[in-house]
């Protein structure tokens, strides 16, 4: 439990949700669920529920301000299965959250992998999201199109290869976090200021977590659950032995929801490219750039993200 500060809502920790589909999800939450909407808010790689502890304290004042740890990080569910996370059973684990808590919708808020789950409810589930609000996440469709036509979306994404490969979270955690802090660094490829010894000192316990036991009755790594989003989807940069699929049509990968998007401009994993004709899948669709901001602009600009999104929810 964190005291709130002036005109904040007091954010509760440690609560689990034990879902239909056996799965187990921890979260934080602020705000009552009596007579308020639900907000969720779903982080991407390699962070957890308070990613988005400023906007819970923002958004609890008003509604019923939710945000869960993915399945295969911090506290939550971590199974064994690379097929367990494949984007639709991460995207089922949250609908299951939303009737969990009491709701048939939500207003949802994503970013990264995160966002990849936005996008599935919206384009597939779309009765149960009121609003979606994706921060620097690519639609599918066109994550799609970058990866097979455009070079320099193909080397911002060469990471994903390498993380897809065997042993990768044994690289990410070596010599006390090394390899998975560089992911937070800035262009010049220094720690970013949001990172302060108190924040890094809190990744280092979430990416400590250990996970899930095996049958031999060890643990897997830490890391092993992130790792495995990366290994379960089809969307990475082409290989001489994984080519690039052909497109499918747009029409297959509709939004269904009205849909705000910010995007940082500086991100180095995701281009501008990827906002490009985002409007062939988005219907009901509004963009905003940073300019100065980077894939984790959630951390650089908590207040100007508040800002945004409360302005989405009152228009």
């Amino acid at each position: 439990m964190n005291a709130p500060a002036a005109g904040k809502a007091r954010i509760e920790d440690g609560q689990y949700a034990d879902l239909a589909n056996g799965t187990r999800l921890h979260y934080a939450s602020a705000g009552v669920a009596a007579g308020r909407p639900l907000m969720i808010f779903l982080h991407g790689f390699p962070e957890a529920w308070f990613t988005w502890e400023a906007q819970l304290a923002e958004f609890g004042n008003d509604h019923f301000a939710v945000a869960p740890d993915l399945r295969g990080f911090n506290l939550s569910a971590k199974p064994v299965a690379v097929e367990a996370y494949h984007i639709k059973h991460i995207a089922e684990d949250i609908r299951l959250l939303i009737e969990f808590l009491g709701y048939t919708s939500a207003i949802v808020a994503c970013h990264d992998w995160g966002g990849a789950v936005g996008w599935h409810l919206g384009i597939f589930h779309p009765e149960m999201v009121e609003r979606l609000v994706v921060v620097n996440s690519p639609h599918p469709w066109l994550f799609m199109r970058e990866l097979a036509t455009n070079p320099v979306q193909q080397a911002a994404s060469a990471y994903m290869n390498w993380l897809r490969g065997p042993g990768s979270e044994e690289g990410l955690v070596a010599n006390d976090f090394e390899v998975v802090e560089r992911f937070l660094d800035d262009e010049a490829g220094v720690k970013p200021a949001w990172y302060t010894p108190e924040v890094r000192a809190r990744y280092h316990a979430m990416w400590s977590v250990p996970g899930a036991a095996k049958p031999d009755g060890t643990s897997s790594h830490a890391m092993t659950g992130g790792c495995n989003f990366y290994r379960a989807t089809p969307l990475h940069p082409p290989t001489r032995d994984d080519p690039a699929r052909s497109l499918p049509p747009a029409a297959e990968w509709q939004v269904k929801v009205p849909t705000r998007v910010i995007w940082g401009e500086t991100d180095r994993a995701l281009t501008t490219g990827l906002i490009d004709g985002l409007d062939q899948v988005c219907g009901d669709l509004k963009i905003e750039r940073i300019r100065e901001g980077s894939h984790w602009v959630v951390h650089e600009q908590p207040d100007r993200v508040n800002g945004l999104i409360r302005g989405f929810l009152t228009s």
